[in-house]
């Protein structure tokens, strides 16, 4: 008889949908749980059974342990797996699961505890003779102690938030002028994160590669490492790209990384599957990082070069079978490549984005592989955390995977949101990545003046292809309305289109040469000349031809607003060619608004205080990061519109400042 028979999946989004689909095949039964703001999610769709466990603020839902337990109890779940992020090393989770009978699929309760705080693991693998980096993991937290024990580590330092992952609560300290700020920011991100402000400190190693390897144990006591993934590129301490095999590893090298992975393992009787994250310096050099008591997002390219299901292995090791391999039975085949797909602006400096997702067409090709949670028409919100998507790729060569995924992130349709898309693709096609030169300073060495992370004008031919549909959408109305297709009393008289991206006004004008179902056009944007033949356009595709060349794009036209999916990802314009004058006026630079929707952490000024420009007025937190918002100019507050604990829009005014000028 097997140990368990339904799988409640204690989390949401792609990683729930991919242990879904893992423990469905191995035919057990699944449950979802869900917040009120995901009831209509991807995840709630493929499971079994669906229980919804609280509002959609994850501190009352996916982070509330008596309520996925009862949602367990209720649904006769007899296991549970939390996959990554949430509760997946929460330690109270894993022994609330065991007291209620109900197999967790994962590690100990106490290899969770000690793994997961970066000060107790730090000690316990340097007892265990594992490479560590010099630093200060001493239980004393007051603030003296962590600036004595700065200077005696030196500059330049890494603060790390002791609990947790993903980036939040690291911060790089390059004197000790910026220590004291630098530590409650990294203390209060990571109380606001993880639950603890606990911290600790360690020398920065300068340029690494972040290499980490793929550990499994199971209750028989065999430990094994499945390779290693290089984690190098990433921005703000957290992963942007993730390839299997890393570019420079030798065998030697990734025996002795692998042996002292299983060598951390072994020191926490470890079982399931475990990620030990090393720096490996330029000299051959590697350090403990941290280890990961749960599957990590990347994971899918140690699938991919293994050929390996780890959620079935997570399962079967879970049930208390052995490991199916032994290590020499171990074999990499092949170069795989993982990006992550965000709703995200990187040319507004990463902002996180809300809104409804209207188009969503992954690119199914060839050795891509796309793990995601998303269905047309969901809203993305800010309770969550931004990540859409993960696109992966399998090639004989790295070279092969780095060219399809290249081509898979610009296919891939995501209309409705903005995403990080051209980022990633303008990333991976890069020279000193192509070469597999890249360390953990890439971005900000050979990647910091990429056009995509700054607002760029709309190509003109994207620019004619909106008009385009414009038209065709008026004159098909027309057509509805007076059964005269085509129609105008001013013949021969050119369209003109005004539109609006972001906060800028674009101008066309449309010659129709021919009028129709296939109408041939002549679009004007300044001295530029574009002609179109527009062939077909369904409300999803339009195929044409700019200037000879027939493309096929993606788009979504809903009244006055056009998305389109063009060079840049997602483009979204708004038709004011009928507007008022002076109808959009926006508010001066002294008002602050919300960039997004969210919950105000503090409010750093009252009314009637004189502020200077960039002073911090506001904090934000969306989408499980903080976000400062800073006066425009100097001057007065004159009104302060929100207070700590409240959620506001998008766009909410939040503080106005009246500017002083000089006399």
């Amino acid at each position: 008889m097997p140990a368990f028979n339904k799988i409640l999946i204690a989390n949401r989004g792609e990683i729930a949908c991919r242990v879904m689909r893992t423990a469905q095949a191995l035919g057990y039964r699944t449950v979802a749980v869900y917040s009120e703001a995901d009831r209509d999610a991807r995840h709630v769709q493929l499971a079994d059974e669906a229980v919804c466990i609280g509002p959609a603020q994850v501190a009352q839902s996916y982070l509330k342990v008596e309520a996925i337990i009862d949602a367990a109890r209720r649904t006769g779940a007899d296991a549970v797996h939390p996959g990554y992020g949430f509760l997946s090393e929460n330690a109270e989770f894993a022994r609330a699961c065991e007291a209620a009978g109900i197999v967790f699929i994962g590690p100990s309760v106490e290899a969770i505890h000690l793994m997961g705080s970066k000060r107790l693991s730090k000690i316990a693998m340097l007892e265990a003779g594992v490479p560590c980096i010099p630093g200060y993991e001493g239980a004393e937290q007051d603030d003296a102690t962590l600036a004595r024990e700065a200077e005696r580590i030196g500059y330049p330092l890494m603060i790390k938030a002791s609990a947790g992952g993903g980036g939040r609560g690291m911060r790089l300290v390059h004197e000790a002028g910026e220590l004291a700020a630098q530590i409650r920011t990294a203390r209060s991100e990571a109380q606001n994160a993880f639950g603890s402000g606990e911290l600790i400190l360690e020398r920065a190693v300068i340029r690494p590669r972040h290499v980490e390897i793929q550990v499994f144990g199971d209750q028989q006591g065999t430990l094994l490492y499945l390779g290693e993934r290089d984690c190098s590129v990433q921005r703000r301490h957290q992963k942007v790209v993730e390839e299997a095999p890393c570019p420079v590893m030798t065998p030697e090298l990734r025996r002795a990384m692998g042996e002292a992975a299983v060598k951390a393992a072994a020191s926490v009787n470890y079982t399931g599957a475990g990620t030990v994250e090393f720096l490996l310096d330029a000299e051959g050099r590697f350090y403990f990082l941290e280890m990961n008591t749960r599957l990590q997002v990347e994971h899918p390219v140690t699938e991919l070069v293994t050929g390996l299901d780890l959620v079935a292995w997570q399962i079967q090791v879970a049930a208390g079978q052995p490991l199916p391999l032994a290590q020499d039975d171990i074999r990499l085949d092949g170069h795989a490549m993982e990006v992550r797909l965000y709703a995200e602006d990187p040319a507004s400096d990463f902002l996180p984005q809300t809104g409804d997702v209207l188009r969503w067409e992954p690119a199914l090709l060839p050795g891509i592989r796309i793990d995601h949670g998303l269905v047309e028409g969901q809203a993305v919100t800010p309770f969550y955390d931004p990540m859409l998507a993960k696109v992966i790729a399998w090639g004989a060569t790295r070279d092969e995977a780095r060219r399809k995924l290249v081509r898979a992130v610009e296919d891939c349709v995501l209309l409705g949101v903005k995403g990080n898309q051209r980022f990633l693709a303008n990333l991976l096609a890069h020279p000193e990545f192509a070469a597999g030169h890249a360390t953990t300073a890439f971005i900000g060495e050979h990647f910091a003046n990429d056009p995509s992370l700054a607002p760029q004008p709309l190509p003109a031919s994207e620019l004619a292809v909106a008009a385009a549909l414009l038209y065709q959408a008026s004159a098909e109305s027309r057509a509805h309305q007076s059964g005269l297709a085509g129609w105008r009393s001013a013949g021969s008289a050119p369209w003109r289109f005004v539109l609006r991206q972001g906060e800028q006004k674009l101008a066309v004008e449309l010659e129709v040469e021919a009028s129709g179902p296939q109408p041939r056009l002549l679009a004007r944007i300044g001295e530029q000349a574009i002609a179109l033949h527009l062939l077909a356009s369904d409300g999803r595709w339009a195929t044409l031809e700019l200037d000879g060349i027939r493309r096929r794009l993606a788009y979504h036209l809903d009244g006055p607003r056009l998305w389109l999916h063009g060079q840049q990802g997602n483009v979204e314009l708004l038709d004011i060619t009928h507007e008022p004058a002076g109808g959009q006026g926006g508010a001066g630079s002294g008002t602050v608004k919300a960039p997004m929707d969210g919950a105000i952490v503090d409010v750093l000024v009252g009314e009637g205080d004189r502020v200077a420009k960039g002073q911090l007025l506001v904090v934000l937190e969306a989408m499980k990061m903080e976000h400062p918002l800073k006066a425009g100019v100097d001057g007065i507050v004159r009104r302060v519109q929100a207070t700590a604990g409240d959620q506001v829009k998008s766009r909410q005014v939040l503080v106005e400042v009246q500017e002083q000028l000089e006399a």
